[in-house]
């Protein structure tokens, strides 16, 4: 477990675990969990997966609770600057660790957030949305964000469903989706293929 400081409020720190990257290599990823609202925290196997995929290819990853979730400090919010704050302070302590190019991903909700540090940050190159809900991430702002980006989907997920992001991202030379057979938004099945596949993308880039 690692603590990070809450750049809205130093005194505060959020709960995280980080793995180091593999020797030789200086890239790494921050992943973020669901709503804090609805039990997203940094255990969701979904983030673990994730966190498995970035070992197996080699980089660094920093998991971390939202405010108030866990060890956090703070009151839970689902405000979208409270999450953007969470996710720049954690995206700040991974990059004091790790020296070359980042990876932003988050799963659902945290899909979103790592979008918009996209947006504000040079030193992302690449995105890995896992179940990216319409709701919360334009589908049409992931084709736009001019990065290369992994987009993961259940078949049967009816909170992010495939057909509402396919036909931006199909668009979009620089993005790949994958439709991931019989999951759904939650994956209880398919979260292995959910590794395999962010694995693989890694590795390629």
């Amino acid at each position: 477990m690692v603590t990070v400081a809450r750049r809205d409020a130093p005194a505060e720190t959020l709960e995280g675990i980080f793995l180091a990257a593999a020797p030789g290599v200086s890239r790494g990823a921050v992943l973020a969990p669901p709503h804090p609202l609805y039990g997203g925290s940094l255990e969701s196997p979904v983030l673990t997966e994730l966190a498995w995929a970035c070992t197996k290819a080699g980089l660094a990853s920093l998991r971390f609770n939202w405010r108030g979730v866990g060890a956090s400090a703070g009151a839970p919010s689902g405000a979208a600057a409270d999450a953007d704050a969470d996710y720049g302070s954690a995206l700040e302590h991974l990059a004091d660790s790790v020296g070359g190019p980042l990876v932003a991903g988050g799963y659902s909700f945290g899909s979103a957030a790592a979008l918009r540090a996209a947006a504000a940050s040079a030193r992302i190159d690449g995105l890995v949305l896992v179940a990216p809900p319409p709701a919360l991430v334009a589908p049409a702002a992931i084709a736009g964000a001019g990065r290369r980006t992994l987009v993961l989907v259940g078949e049967y997920d009816t909170i992010a469903p495939a057909r509402d992001l396919r036909a931006a991202c199909e668009r979009a030379p620089h993005v790949e989706l994958h439709v991931v057979p019989h999951a759904d938004h939650f994956f209880a099945e398919g979260l292995a293929e959910v590794g395999r596949l962010a694995a693989a993308w890694l590795e390629a880039g």
